[in-house]
Formats: C-alpha cells, structure tokens, sequence
C-alpha cells in the first residue's frame, strides 16, 4: 500500500515505534484482564449457564467472521491514525458501560452480549490497522525481530494482565477489572493521538468487492500462504475452544478461586514470552517452516497435560500444558506473519492481513461455541480431553502440506 506520512522526520521513526508499541501495550493489559474478568461476570455476577459463557466468548470473537474481509478496504482508505483513535474510544464506551449498568443494579446478560460484540467489531478493525501500520514504519530486514518484540510484548501483558486481574477480582470484583481496561482504552488512543497521520494515496477506481476479490485470490493461490492461513485457522479454533471450557472447568470442576484462574491463564503468556524470546533463533538454526511445525508439534504434545488437572493439588497441569500449547502456536504466528508482511505487494498488505485474519480469527467463534455444544452434551471434563488432543491436528496439517517440503517459508518446494 503506497501512503504518504506527515511530519514523520526519519530521526524520529523510532520514537513513532515506541509510541506504537506504548499504546498496543497498554490496551493489550487491559483486554488481557478482561479476558479473566467478563466470563467470571457471566458465571459470578450473572449465574451464567455452561452454554450462555461458552455462547459470550464466541460473541466476543464473531466480528472476525462479520468483519474482517471489509477491514481491509477500511484500513487500506482511511486516515489510520483517526481510525484507531475512534476504536479505542468505541471500545472504551462498550467495556466501561458494563461496570456502570452494574453499579447502576441494570447488567443483563444481553448488556454483557452486546458489549462484547462492539467491543469485538472495534478490535478487529483495530487489529488490521495495526499489522499494516507496522510495515510502514521500519525496514523489511527489522520486522521479524519488531514482531517478535511485539509477541513478546503481548505474552508479558497476557502474562501480567490475568494474574493482575486475577488479585484485583479479590480486591474489586470482575465488574471493577472491566473497568480499568475501559481506562486503558483511553489512555491508548491519548498516545496514538501524537503519531503523525497516514493518509492513503489515491486509490483506483475499483469497488469494495474487487479489492476484497484481489486480497482473496492472492493469499489462495499463494503456495505457503493458503496452507499457513488454513494452520492458523486450526491452532484458533482450538484456542477459542481451550479459552472458552478453561473458566469453567476451573472454577465448577477444580474449584478453584478466581486468583487461581488468574494465574493459571497467565501461564498462556509466559509460554508465548518463552516462545517469542526464541523464535528468531529457532529460525535461524533449522528454518522458519520447519519451526513452525517442530514448536507447534511439541505444544501440542505438552497441551495433553492439561485435563491432567483434577484438584487444586495438581493444578499445576493446566499450567503446564497452557504454556506449552502458546509457545508452540507464538512461534508459528511470528513465522507466518512476518513471511506474510515480507512477501506481499505493498499495495495488497492490508487486504491479504484481513483475508487471513477473516479465515483463521473467523475460527474462533465457531470453536468457542462448539466447545459450548460439547461441554453441555458430554460434560466440561471430555470436551477438555477432545480440546487438547485436537492441539496436534495443525501441525500434523502443516508436515503434509508444501510447507513440509521447505526449510524456509520463503523457500521452492524440496523434493
């Protein structure tokens, strides 16, 4: 994508970085603690059935299937830094209305549903601008290692933002989380604010439905992209499914206390800050596509311990198997991503982001709600079982495919 950048004098690039990565640090802190905090609103504040919470982490996520394909268009046309601005204030009125509908004694479960919903439709536009943005702002030879700054940056806000919100539920209950990442939400679009503008060059004449089209057909008929996206797809589905059981299962079949629920989804983190500190030189040392497959295989391997769990005596299981599984799947997200933002026309970065993000973040409702289906029809404790052992499908996926032929992503086919 061809844009112009105002007032943004080469000296300061790295501080335009910075700023970036201030404000997606902070909003991520923030969302990471609304990820312990809005289910336990479900289950504690509103008595919420197995399938209404499983139902309220597939609402947060649908927009990615309602949403992403046009987000490409959004973002490649419009002034970037206006667009994340008004997001993050969007997302600010959605997650903050929750906590006074609540203290105001008017929380419904239908409130909680549309906030979640809004708050997903801002974050996927949100998220695509991002990944566009990024590229922008510093040399194609920097940008695995900014990615994996980036990842490393979100397992420590996944890894501090459960565990915090996990002590401020004992402190404030899950209502007064929400919130502070309302709160967040506004201190990130103040700092995106003081980012020079993106304005987007003129475009061709070509309708909506054409751009999408040209993104589409690009990534499906790419040799590495389509087999990577359909990886991405796989590893989301079961990470909306392992999200969605793991509150439940927690707190109704291991009792545990909502710190507990905290620290256990934290470990989710520390596997993927483990994950991103290494991904560079995993690379380097045997291949980008064959660190894809080795991290996500052993991931899966160790993401078996989870059902493991049975009591608070041995819950150390779940953590070990959550850090495990992020690990593997952090690695191949940056090896994916970074070959995505290095092989794709410039002019097409934001339309190929947003048609991947629409594949594989689109899984993400539909393996929530299914893990809903499941847990309600055999029990929470089986659904985990099928949940864990299908961590092993993606990479098994990605061995068979033309990815399994290369050391490198960006490598012909061997053999």
């Amino acid at each position: 994508m061809t844009t112009e950048t105002t007032a943004a004098p080469k000296a300061g690039v790295a501080q335009v970085f910075w700023k970036y990565w201030l404000a997606t640090t902070v909003s991520e802190v923030g969302s990471a603690m609304t990820a312990v905090a809005l289910p336990l609103v479900a289950v504690t504040a509103l008595d919420a059935t197995v399938l209404q919470t499983t139902l309220l982490a597939a609402t947060s996520q649908v927009a990615w299937l309602i949403l992403s394909l046009p987000a490409g268009v959004i973002v490649q046309r419009a002034p970037l830094r206006r667009l994340q601005v008004t997001l993050d204030l969007v997302r600010l009125v959605a997650i903050g209305s929750v906590p006074v509908a609540w203290w105001m004694g008017q929380l419904t479960y239908p409130h909680v549903l549309l906030a979640a919903f809004v708050s997903g439709l801002a974050t996927v536009l949100f998220a695509i601008g991002n990944t566009t943005f990024l590229p922008a702002i510093i040399e194609k030879d920097e940008l695995s290692s900014r990615n994996s700054l980036m990842s490393g940056t979100l397992a420590v806000t996944q890894t501090g933002g459960p565990s915090l919100s996990g002590l401020l539920i004992q402190l404030t209950g899950p209502v007064g989380v929400l919130a502070i990442d309302a709160v967040s939400y506004l201190v990130s679009a103040v700092t995106l604010r003081t980012l020079p503008e993106r304005k987007p060059a003129a475009q061709p004449q070509a309708s909506p439905l054409q751009l999408i089209r040209e993104g589409w057909n690009f990534v499906v008929r790419h040799p590495v992209m389509r087999p990577t996206m359909v990886y991405a797809t796989l590893m989301n589905f079961v990470n909306a499914a392992l999200v969605a059981l793991t509150p439940l299962y927690l707190v109704r079949e291991v009792k545990a206390s909502a710190m507990v629920v905290g620290l256990v989804i934290a470990m989710d983190g520390v596997g993927a800050l483990l994950g991103s500190t290494v991904a560079t030189k995993v690379s380097q040392r045997v291949g980008t596509a064959r660190a894809m497959i080795v991290a996500s295989a052993f991931g899966g391997t160790l993401a078996l311990a989870i059902p493991l769990t049975t009591s608070m005596t041995n819950v150390f299981f779940y953590g070990l198997g959550m850090a495990g599984f992020s690990f593997g799947a952090v690695i191949g997200s940056i090896m994916a991503r970074t070959h995505r933002q290095t092989d794709s026309p410039p002019e097409l970065l934001s339309r190929v982001m947003a048609t991947v993000r629409f594949v594989s973040w689109g899984a993400l409702p539909l393996g929530a709600a299914l893990s809903g289906l499941l847990a309600s029809a055999t029990g929470v404790r089986t659904a985990l079982w099928v949940t864990c052992a299908s961590t092993l499908v993606a990479p098994l996926f990605l061995l068979l495919s033309s990815v399994g032929r290369r050391r490198n992503l960006s490598d012909h086919p061997q053999g």
